[in-house]
């Protein structure tokens, strides 16, 4: 699969996403749908991109997340080149959620 073919199949998976409305929701749907090293990774890949939106060093990341080198370039190629979606869901965190990491 390429990220043609996935784009046209994106609709469903954002579409259930959209239609949750409280937190709980949220994660008892994405423990339902995903393994939980897939949850791992995600939410290692999350923060870490609030750490480079933030402007910490690959060196602090690594120390909080034990991401790879590998993965922080990665989610940083994502940041600066990607479809700006680490970008939008940054800037729409609440401050106080941003401030946390």
């Amino acid at each position: 699969m390429n990220y043609k073919d996935l784009d046209s199949q994106m609709g469903l998976i954002c579409d259930a996403i959209i239609s949750i409305n409280d937190k709980k929701t949220c994660a008892e749907f994405l423990k339902d749908i995903c393994t939980i090293n897939e949850l791992y990774s995600i939410i290692q890949r999350l923060q870490v991109a609030l750490m480079l939106y933030k402007n910490k060093t690959y060196q602090d990341i690594a120390k909080v997340t034990h991401a790879s080198t590998a993965t922080i370039s990665r989610v940083n190629r994502c940041l600066n080149y990607g479809d700006n979606g680490y970008r939008k869901v940054l800037d729409n965190l609440p401050e106080e959620i941003r401030e946390k990491y």
